[in-house]
């Protein structure tokens, strides 16, 4: 796990490649299906080229959308191992009904059903790391697919980067593992900012072996924020909280204000809060620097409770069960 997130920036190095590209049309409209580590490209994707027109399903099938809206639309399957089964049926209810298919996988059932139909697909590297350690691979891939040449361009700049700081990145993980030891993490981010919370929350679970939850600006001023009320009778529920603010300059002035304020009620009711900013750069380059920070973060905390940081044996005994 330590090798794969130190060669993370050389992902951007790599340059994909569509098979049975003369299949290949552009369609303006995308759906990306795919499960766990296999969806998140389609995430950032949504956050980094913000009113592109890319839907993301995390199901068996496909959207409820009308026939003639999915005939239109081009559905990408994406498992990296390219054998999840919700992604298979994906695959293949796109097949049955005659929709535009095309796959990202590093093989497995997926690839060999593309090459089958000849339908265009790219292979990603099979490095032997985890899907969610692959997001170099598969956002290029992703980006690729949706005939965005200069999003694959510009992540391939974003790699360069990313090596430039890669130290700075660990020290700044490490320094967040460190005040993590014994807490859950509790991530809170602007709403455009999602996909990056949502990330270093399942870094926290599968690396660190710990729960760890997200929430998002403004919808929580509404609702959850009211849990941390607490009283004597409450205290025990919420001791072990540890609250990361994710702070983006960009922010509307109104979402700042929102968790500016915020911050200060949860200190004042005994809380610990961090804000972790986002830093400066383009989105891609802000996002990219926080997945790289929050993947430090996780693997130094997997090493503080002596957890293996690299497999997810819970997840595994889950597919045999329902086997």
């Amino acid at each position: 796990m330590e090798e794969a997130i130190r060669n993370f920036p050389k992902q951007f190095e790599w340059e994909p490649k569509i098979v049975n590209a003369e299949k290949w049309k552009s369609l303006g409209k995308y759906i990306l299906c795919g499960m766990g580590g296999s969806h998140l490209q389609g995430d950032i994707f949504q956050n980094a080229v913000p009113g592109f027109d890319l839907a993301v399903h995390q199901d068996y099938g496909l959207p409820r959308w009308r026939d003639d809206v999915l005939k239109q639309t081009l559905i990408i399957v994406s498992s990296y191992s390219g054998n999840t089964e919700e992604a298979i049926s994906s695959f293949d209810e796109a097949l049955r009904n005659g929709y535009p298919v095309a796959a990202l996988s590093t093989g497995g059932d997926l690839l060999i059903r593309a090459n089958q139909h000849k339908v265009p697909y790219i292979e990603i590297p099979d490095t032997g790391i985890q899907p969610r350690n692959s997001l170099g691979f598969t956002f290029k891939a992703l980006a690729k697919m949706v005939g965005r040449d200069d999003v694959v361009e510009e992540a391939t700049a974003v790699g360069k980067e990313l090596e430039v700081n890669a130290a700075r990145f660990e020290e700044i993980g490490k320094q967040i593992a460190e005040k993590l030891k014994g807490k859950i993490p509790l991530i809170y981010a602007s709403n455009k900012n999602y996909s990056i919370a949502y990330n270093w929350k399942i870094k926290f679970n599968e690396t660190a072996k710990t729960p760890a939850f997200y929430n998002l600006f403004s919808e929580l001023n509404h609702n959850e924020m009211n849990g941390f009320d607490i009283t004597d009778s409450t205290r025990e529920l919420c001791d072990k909280f540890h609250f990361l603010f994710l702070i983006d300059t960009i922010d509307h002035v109104r979402i700042r204000k929102r968790m500016d304020v915020l911050e200060r009620q949860l200190r004042e009711r005994g809380f610990s809060v961090e804000t972790i900013s986002l830093g400066a750069g383009s989105m891609l380059q802000k996002i990219f620097s926080s997945l790289l920070t929050a993947d430090w973060a996780a693997f130094q905390l997997a090493t503080l409770y002596g957890r293996d940081p690299e497999q997810v044996p819970m997840i595994e005994e889950f597919k045999k069960l329902i086997d």
